[in-house]
């Protein structure tokens, strides 16, 4: 008696075909370099003093088991999620850095303390800290989000101005080529002494750091809108608002865009300038006291803490833009 071919005899008979059992073995490499990691951290030794480390091999070792938990639910179902097939290699790769960096600063003298410190002092600022670093972020938040609606308003509103009307160009190009290509950092001085208090500096300068960029690519924009648009515009009977709100304006939002994320990323390098010189609260003002009280593990989170940030404001900008010019999704990528 042959064998029968289950697929074949299921595809005769109408039945949905049964999913086939493929091991995901770069996440069973993952999950098992997570759970090594998870040992080295609890079982070695610490030179120095961290009382975070049997939290971080805790964590450490669920990351693990939720690995092996999903190539099990892989194994079983028969499908693996495209994210986490994209997402293996680092999930293999960063266990192995965390490993190493577990070693040499906490388990070994090889990277000298307090400036490098361990994975669990950062698990220790998180979870001790959390007051006075949660509200530097909602004052980060606070100042950038104000200094960058204002430039980003100020400088769509100028670009459409400059582009549109040769008169207005006339007056305002001189002024950005004359501002445009100073930093905003350097009128640091000037914006403190002529703003009432530091926080109202700050957000002039986060302003002036969007609103440059913004306005050159948003007048780029208008003045890359061909002729033609605007004649078959005219023909139809088209005013004047009609060709600015209708016309110039939607074809230029993908240059809009690409100025609002290069004010951003501008923005965010000012707004920590900014708070280490002037403003009593902030990511900039938690970077610059824990520099003076040399407690790194602190400045470390901060960082990544900023990290995080900056980058969620960028994925939030890039889906706005997705929403807005679904024509162009996946042109530029982020």
């Amino acid at each position: 008696m042959t064998a029968v071919d289950t697929t074949t005899l299921d595809a005769v008979l109408g039945a949905a075909p049964r999913p086939s059992r493929r091991l995901w073995p770069t996440g069973l490499l993952a999950g098992i370099a997570w759970l090594a990691t998870a040992a080295i951290t609890f079982w070695f030794e610490d030179v120095g003093e961290w009382s975070r480390t049997t939290p971080l091999a805790a964590l450490l070792g669920l990351i693990g088991l939720g690995l092996f938990a999903a190539v099990l639910v892989a194994l079983v179902s028969g499908r693996t999620s495209a994210r986490l097939i994209r997402l293996g290699p680092w999930l293999l790769v960063f266990p192995l850095f965390v490993a190493l960096w577990e070693v040499l600063a906490a388990k070994t003298d090889i990277l000298p303390q307090p400036f490098f410190p361990p994975p669990q002092a950062l698990i220790e600022v998180f979870t001790d800290d959390y007051a006075k670093l949660g509200l530097s972020i909602l004052h980060s938040l606070r100042l950038h989000a104000t200094g960058y609606l204002i430039g980003a308003l100020t400088g769509f509103v100028l670009g459409i101005s400059v582009g549109w009307s040769q008169r207005i160009g006339y007056w305002v190009h001189p002024v950005l080529r004359f501002i445009g290509p100073l930093p905003a950092t350097a009128w640091l001085p000037i914006a403190f002494f002529a703003f009432p208090s530091s926080w109202s500096a700050s957000v002039f300068l986060v302003a002036l750091a969007t609103a440059f960029p913004t306005t050159i690519l948003t007048w780029s924009g208008v003045a890359a809108v061909p002729s033609a648009y605007y004649d078959v515009a005219r023909t139809l009977g088209a005013s004047k608002r009609f060709l600015i709100f209708k016309v110039a304006i939607p074809a230029a939002m993908p240059h809009v865009f690409v100025g609002l994320f290069m004010g951003l990323g501008s923005s965010f390098a000012v707004l920590v300038v900014a708070e280490m010189l002037g403003v009593k609260a902030g990511l900039g003002w938690y970077l610059q006291w824990a520099q003076g009280w040399a407690a790194y593990g602190n400045m470390y989170a901060a960082l990544l803490v900023m990290t995080l940030i900056c980058s969620t404001l960028i994925t939030l900008l890039f889906r706005l833009r997705d929403h807005l010019l679904g024509w162009q999704k996946g042109i530029v990528k982020w």
